[in-house]
């Protein structure tokens, strides 16, 4: 069996040079390791994270429960739900928004990015 052909589904939230946020739609490897040094699960919301905000550092999102729509600069939506991670590196500029679409509580782990390491993000927009 080919390992190396299985992915699971990721968004990417990036900043633009102009200050405004997009996202990609991809996918990211299954079975390939990715340096981390902590991660912290979170059911809580804090008052920032209830604005529009960039992201606080590099970090993957990984949804338990919950289905949550986020909404970048242009006004562009994507939901957020479990079986897909997010990749939140629109950390300049004035980042995202988001709101809960399905279920009470955003439940989530926070995975940050080791400083200057390779996301492994594999954007679906070099289909060919």
């Amino acid at each position: 069996m080919d390992h190396h052909s299985d992915f699971i589904a990721a968004i990417r939230l990036k900043s633009n040079s102009d200050g405004s946020s997009t996202f990609e739609k991809g996918k990211l490897p299954s079975l390939q390791a990715i340096s981390v040094s902590s991660f912290w699960i979170s059911r809580q919301t804090e008052d920032w994270e209830k604005n529009t905000h960039p992201a606080p550092r590099r970090q993957y999102v990984v949804t338990l429960k919950g289905k949550i729509r986020f909404k970048v600069s242009d006004g562009s939506t994507f939901l957020l739900e479990p079986g897909i991670i997010l990749l939140a590196e629109d950390t300049e500029g004035v980042g995202h928004s988001w709101e809960i679409a399905e279920g009470e509580k955003w439940e989530r782990i926070y995975i940050p990015m080791d400083e200057n390491s390779d996301n492994l993000f594999v954007s679906d927009s070099y289909k060919k």
